[in-house]
């Protein structure tokens, strides 16, 4: 199918790797021209020469942490006029409510929701000036079912998602089009890093660990970034202009819900 974005510019947060990596190709696939950043200069060159070499686009890297002002300065001065915005960083770490800070909490809200939100008040004010846009923003599994274990990216990405259910109606009448995806558990670092949580306590083995979380998951596999970019990639296209606020759950039906 062809998305009709040829030509595009996009800017892919978080896409050295990972989700991020997974959506930067398929939009490149599809003929957008990229920015993407992550923290680690050599890992978002060799992305963008791999992917600008893969594909036959323009892919500008730029190295910033996209939770601080700093990077997200950094990295909207190379985007400039954007069509499409892709917005991802890491989440925070797994633990016990009782342990929680303040400060922790206000560090995984800035991170998961603020720096996602100023994003959009950067870059969608122009979409709707020239009448059109796509933004995808990559949350999680855990704003339809909480994760004990992850409450404070439950807080903040629950947070994003009302934010996004109002705003998205605000901007659809200028073409612009504002969704969500939330990612179940999918074959990246952030799964790694899970499993040696579960390894650890537990006291088995890593590959125990990886058997044992995808036993819950009734494809009985982790999910593909490839195939999850794909999935981004539609949400920006032409055809999807009829989506508006919606979020999309791909967990290989890990969540069992009726609607």
């Amino acid at each position: 199918m062809d998305l009709g974005i040829r030509g595009k510019r996009g800017l892919v947060c978080a896409a050295s790797k990972g989700l991020g990596r997974g959506c930067a190709e398929a939009l490149a696939e599809a003929g957008v021209d990229l920015v993407i950043n992550s923290r680690t200069e050599s890992e978002i060159v060799e992305t963008a020469r791999q992917i600008a070499e893969r594909h036959g686009v323009c892919v500008t890297p730029v190295a910033a942490d996209i939770t601080t002002d700093e990077g997200r300065a950094r990295v909207l001065e190379a985007a400039g006029q954007t069509d499409i915005l892709v917005t991802n960083a890491g989440g925070p770490p797994p633990g016990d409510w009782r342990d929680w800070t303040r400060e922790d909490f206000i560090r995984a809200i800035d991170a998961n929701m603020l720096s996602a939100v100023a994003l959009m008040q950067a870059l969608v004010p122009g979409m709707m000036d020239r009448g059109w846009g796509r933004v995808v923003n990559i949350t999680s599994q855990s704003v339809r079912s909480p994760i004990a274990a992850l409450g404070l990216s439950n807080t903040a990405r629950t947070g994003l998602t009302g934010f996004v259910a109002g705003m998205s109606r605000q901007v659809a009448g200028h073409g612009v089009c504002v969704n969500n995806i939330l990612p179940g558990i999918h074959a990246t670092d952030r799964a790694v890093s899970l499993d040696k949580g579960v390894s650890d306590k537990q006291g088995i083995s890593l590959d125990q660990a990886r058997q044992q979380r995808q036993a819950t998951i009734p494809t009985g596999t982790y999910g593909d970034p490839g195939d999850f970019g794909a999935a981004c990639a539609f949400l920006c296209s032409q055809q999807a202009r009829f989506i508006v606020g919606q979020n999309l759950l791909l967990d290989g039906g890990a969540l069992n819900v009726t609607i």
